[in-house]
């Protein structure tokens, strides 16, 4: 065949989805004018508007497609079909009591969703009704956002957003450029330089602009915000000039116009098509770990409750078929009846079975379980320790849904730029040539008060190294791409250079560098402005000296530094370079390398950002050599980067040391305690940001997640192309199992004694692992190999990562084989699409906008007040749902288990045990108010102990609580206190006989007998043994407590005698009249009460009794702990638990003891 399958496969695919007319690129009009005759065909293409979607439902699909999802839930969908069964066939019970609570459940669902999409609706409305600019017909005219289309000039201002995705055409500054930020969509608040088509820019008012004739062809939208590949067609009389666009030329929607008054650009993506629409992810329905733990158990229980149906349904027609054994003669079937097929007559019975035994599955847990997050929720949002003064910010609960998977994380991924730091770079100190400088302690020469006890600094320098240290102040003031922005208009006075003082300040694409420009200006050199290619400075004498900035070399991340080539006044030319150390020590030729590289290591050990400062005198005859290999380089079409690369290598050499800088990425108050907090809890953090890597890892340091003795693991393009990246993997790989069994964290995360392994890798990198078909016979799945690597590092580090690509890395970790509960936590719209993806999304209430918020399950204000969220309140709230749905599940077994035993003793003819009130209410009020309150007051540890000692976070991992021994557990125990009391009730009624007026009345304790009677005994010792189960469960009591659990005891008895005891007119029958009460007068039946009540709990006290004794778990220690010391446990201080427990025996007691000895004591006297 002519055609290759794989083409053919591909077009086949594009015309089924409607893709006829699918292309590779996009041809974009700018103004929507036509090219000129003969140039190239007009074909205008279609596409959609600026309209941005975040909204799940829209008005006419909300009530169907909630419906389907509500119902997709096996709970809902068990109860709807109970419902339908009790309004079909006669059943022994009103379907109002399964229709009521699951319409309830329904409409309050329903409602909580709508509302949350509704307030998505209304933001979106907001953002696509917003105003923008559009050049048209020469006039600069307003329209909505949404209104805008591909091919449109938009003018935007100063401070004011992107509405879609631009190619930049023109702007104010005379040299075509223009400064962003993108916080929004990478997490980078530092300015960038984005460059006009080099054709265009000279069209600086509306009417110029729509002159202009050309025509955009570029790829088709793709979520990679660092790439961009295009080309512009500028018609100068007819014939056109062909121009490559890159990355640099493209204006990202949700990034911000800064420093720059205006500019002019043409719409190219637009809506659902921009880069930062196609890096969201939808917003899909978050399942926790206990709801699908819920989940299994219904469908255990379902299976129990139809096998108990069956065997009733076959024991029915087994014990009639003996004709004396069929229908009584008081209730005697119709003909129809007899003539009806036994198979159908056996469904039917099946389903009325099913409905007698449905309250094994109580629709009421599921209300319960909605109220307790829905009212369990405000405990968080009403807690003052996660209240922010500065921001005037509470915990804000988007979804209450997941408030217990907050107590089973596993993996925390964190954004840095806004979410671990504050984003403000601050100057420490440099250092020239051994001689330290704090801009705090010494400031133009003079010492300030406070810096004697400073190490190393030195305020009187040698003749030479003063030279030296204003050459140092020189480079730094002269090495960089700062922009000065002289004027800011207050309250419409423009403030500039006045009387001698500027009030000028600095802007870059890098934080570091306005630090280092700020830190020079304290210690004397003041950088002034770069104006017509001179940069001046503003000296410690007050005086302005000009430099020629002749060539810059800008920063990469695989060179590690940049340098600038200046002219002095003078007519001296140096080079000054700053970069890495690795990167400038080898290629230094002469300085105090020892000295300097000392002091780089002592402060990189502290976790500051260092830099290294040396220059180079260049003569006349070098200067020319590198303009001719500069400008070689940049001439060229091919390999243009690479050439680039060879020149800077050869031009940066022969350096001689200046000093070297510190720099403190300031980091959030207590960020790195909550990381800390973290690791010992058990939980992986991995750092997920789109800044360079060298930034990232300093704060890694800074933030602990690193440590001194951290190897660093590099998996980056750097290292994939000197190696293959299946050669690097697997060298990885073979790294960290050869140690496998010497890296494992101490549970503190403080021992030194291991080999602790940090991954870093970059998005290229990722995006090569991800990528899929990279199976063979000798590598295997490269998925595999990383995943392999990270479980095995304690902390992983990944930058220059895209938005999806984040999502991505949670959505590997989320999908691997051990399915850990991931938490995504960030502040930008750049980490929505993460959030999102996590199994639990915490937005920080930061500086870039409230899209993470607004996207996120859960809003805190810092990222400090995770800690707490996740060790106390996600601590408490899995305990207590733990034990909500456990005992819902244990209470229904203990009641629907004796009807199950009673049909053997009633002719398996679907007679209730119990009364309809007694049915209706067990759940609805007898038993649901305690187990409630339960679930949201419970402490079984104090929350200040929980905060001190983060490895108690251990104990409940894995959804430890809900695991299959444990519901088997309870199953079991609600059996056996089900049969004790029915068997119990049973032989108590054993002996009967007829009074003279015919009542039958029992022997050995004289009370009337009969079936409601029996069923009443059993009722009653059941709803006193499941209240007193949970009063023995309780750890932390107040008056509520005792006020519910007692005061539901007391509505019960009281509720029985007056069902009993009045005469209900609306009533048809009265069989429950006087039961109750005739059923108390007995005394042996208050003895046979408390008996069984005893008997049903005595196996439960036991088994917790020799547990505690034999096996104690570090939760119940702790407990034991905090009795003995009498509360008061919270008030002893953690220290380091690496101290031997023999050692702290041996010494002396304190009067307040550490918590290592505590916990050592609290040990020996269990095992004791």
């Amino acid at each position: 065949m002519g055609m290759d399958v794989s083409t053919l496969r591909t077009l086949i695919s594009r015309y089924c989805v409607g893709e006829e007319n699918w292309v590779d690129s996009r041809t974009i009009y700018i103004g929507h004018k036509e090219p000129p005759p003969g140039a190239e065909a007009f074909i205008q293409q279609r596409f959609p508007d600026n309209r941005i979607v975040s909204s799940k439902y829209t008005f006419w699909n909300f009530i169907p497609k909630n419906m389907f999802e509500q119902f997709r839930r096996v709970a809902n969908f068990y109860f709807l079909i109970i419902f339908l069964v009790q309004l079909i066939i006669d059943t022994p019970t009103s379907p109002v009591t399964s229709g009521l609570p699951l319409f309830f459940v329904i409409t309050v669902t329903a409602i909580k969703q709508g509302y949350e999409d509704w307030l998505r609706h209304k933001a979106d409305n907001a953002v696509n009704k917003c105003a923008v600019h559009v050049v048209q017909h020469g006039k600069v005219i307003r329209k909505q956002s949404r209104k805008l289309r591909v091919g449109d000039v938009v003018f935007v201002k100063e401070n004011e957003s992107f509405p879609c995705d631009l190619v930049l055409l023109s702007t104010s500054r005379d040299d075509g450029t223009c400064y962003v930020t993108t916080a929004s969509l990478d997490g980078e608040s530092s300015h960038k330089t984005y460059y006009a088509v080099q054709d265009t820019k000279a069209y600086n008012t509306e009417k110029e602009v729509d002159l202009i004739h050309a025509t955009i062809e570029c790829e088709q939208p793709q979520p990679d915000l660092y790439k961009f590949v295009g080309r512009i067609n500028v018609y100068m009389d007819n014939d056109p000039v062909a121009r490559p666009l890159g990355s640099e030329n493209l204006l990202l929607r949700g990034a911000t116009l800064k420093n720059t008054q205006y500019i002019y650009a043409v719409a190219i993506y637009t809506g659902m098509e921009t880069k930062m629409a196609l890096n969201y992810q939808c917003k899909s329905q978050k399942r926790s770990a206990v709801e699908k733990s819920m989940n299994a158990y219904l469908v255990v229980y379902l299976c129990i409750l139809i096998s108990k149906a069956i065997v009733n349904t076959v024991l029915k027609y087994a014990w009639q078929a003996d004709p004396s054994r069929d229908e009584p003669w008081y209730n005697d079937r119709t003909e129809l009846e007899r003539q009806r097929h036994i198979v159908i007559r056996a469904f039917t019975d099946f389903l009325a079975f099913m409905v007698l035994f449905n309250y094994i599955i109580p629709v009421s847990m599921y209300v319960t379980v909605e109220m307790q997050k829905f009212l369990g929720s405000y405990f968080m949002m009403w807690d003052d320790e996660m209240f922010d003064e500065e921001l005037g910010e509470r915990t804000v609960v988007n979804t209450s849904d997941l408030n217990e998977e907050l107590g089973q994380v596993e993996y925390v991924f964190t954004d840095k730029t806004g979410t671990l730091t504050e984003n403000n770079m601050e100057f420490i100190e440099c250092c020239v040539d051994g001689h330290v400088y704090v801009a705090q302690a010494i400031c133009n020469g003079q010492v300030m008060p406070g810096s004697a006890s400073m190490d190393m600094i030195d305020t009187s320098p040698g003749p030479g190294a003063r030279e030296h240290e204003e050459l140092f102040f020189r480079a730094l003031c002269l090495c960089h791409t700062v922009q000065v922005k002289e004027e800011e208009t207050v309250d419409s006075i423009k403030l500039g250079i006045h009387q001698g003082k500027s009030t000028s300040f600095y802007i870059s694409s890098s934080p570091d560098e306005v630090a280092l420009v700020e830190g020079m200006k304290r210690l004397g050199f003041t950088y002034l402005r770069l104006k017509d290619s001179h940069m001046e400075i503003l000296n410690r004498e007050d005086e302005i000296e000009r430099f020629e900035l002749l060539q810059v070399l800008t920063f990469d991340s695989n060179r590690r530094r940049m340098s600038v080539i200046v002219r002095a006044s003078t007519g001296e030319v140096y080079l000054f370079c700053k970069g890495a150390d690795s990167s400038i020590f080898p290629r230094v030729i002469s300085g105090k390398v020892d000295q300097v590289r000392a002091r780089v290591e002592h402060n990189a050990v502290e976790g500051l950002r260092t830099l290294c400062v040396a220059y180079r005198p260049l003569s006349l005859v070098q200067y020319q050599e590198v303009c001719l290999l500069l400008n070689g380089a940049k001439l060229a079409l091919q390999d243009r980067d690479k050439r680039l690369a060879e020149a800077y290598d050869l031009i940066e050499k022969d350096l001689i040391l200046l000093g070297a800088t510190a720099v403190e990425d300031r980091l959030q108050e207590k960020a790195a305690d909550t990381i800390e907090s973290l690791h010992k809890a058990g939980m992986k953090v991995w750092v997920l940001t789109g800044d360079k890597m060298e930034t990232a890892a300093a704060t890694c340091y800074a933030s602990k997640l690193f440590h001194r003795n951290t190897q660093i693991l590099e998996l980056t393009t750097k290292r994939t192309e000197e190696q293959s990246l299946h050669d690097v993997l697997f060298d990885l790989r073979r790294t960290v199992l050869t140690h496998h069994g010497g890296w494992t964290r101490d549970i503190t995360g403080l021992s030194g004694d291991y080999t602790d392994y940090g991954l870093i890798i970059d998005g290229a990198t990722l995006s090569a692992v991800m990528k899929p078909g990279q199976e063979d016979s000798n590598s295997g799945n490269y998925k595999e190999i990383f995943l392999e690597i990270c479980r095995n590092c304690s902390a992983v580090l990944c930058c220059r990562m895209a938005p999806l690509q984040k999502a991505q890395i949670v959505k590997l970790i989320k999908t691997s084989k051990e399915h850990p509960i991931t938490l995504a936590v960030g502040d930008g719209a750049n980490d929505v699409s993460m959030i999102l993806e996590a199994h639990v999304g915490i937005g920080i209430m930061g500086k870039e906008g409230r899209q993470a918020v607004r996207n996120s399950d859960y809003a805190i204000p810092k990222f400090k007040h995770l800690k707490k969220m996740l060790l106390v309140h996600g601590h408490y709230y899995y305990i207590r749902i733990s034990e909500l749905v456990q005992y819902f599940f244990y209470k229904n077994v203990c009641f629907i288990f004796p009807q199950f035993l009673y049909q053997f003793f009633c002719g398996f003819s679907q007679q209730p045990l119990y009364d309809t009130a007694y049915l209706t209410l067990y759940n609805i009020s007898f038993t649901s108010l305690p187990i409630l309150l339960y679930s949201l007051v419970e402490q079984h540890i104090n929350m200040d102990i929980l905060k001190k000692d983060p490895a108690l976070y251990r104990d409940i991992a894995k959804n430890s609580l809900l695991r299959w021994q444990s519901f088997i557990y309870w199953t079991v125990l609600g059996v056996y206190d089900a049969i004790v009391m029915f068997f119990g009730a049973y032989f108590l009624f054993d002996n009967t006989t007829f009074t003279s007026n015919g009542q039958l009345m029992t022997t050995n304790t004289q009370m009337m007998f009969g079936n409601w009677t029996f069923g009443t005994l059993v009722f009653t010792v059941l709803v006193f043994t499941v209240t007193f189960k949970l009063a023995l469960d309780t750890h932390y009591w107040t008056w509520i407590n005792h006020f519910v659990i007692w005061g539901s005891l007391i509505f019960f008895v009281v509720f029985s005698l007056l069902w009993g005891g009045i005469i209900w007119p609306f009533l048809n029958y009265q069989r429950m009249y006087y039961v109750f009460m005739q059923m108390l007068s007995s005394g042996p039946a208050w003895l046979s009460i408390v008996l069984l009540i005893t008997a049903g709990l005595l196996p439960d006290v036991l088994k917790k009794v020799i547990w505690r004794a034999m096996w104690p778990t570090t939760t119940e220690r702790i407990q034991n702990a905090d009795k003995l010391y009498k509360g008061q446990l919270s008030e002893f201080t953690p220290l380091d638990r690496r101290r031997s427990s023999s050692t702290n025996r041996s010494r002396p007691n304190p009067p307040r003891t550490n918590w290592s000895c505590l916990r050592a004591n609290t040990l020996s006297r269990n095992t004791s």
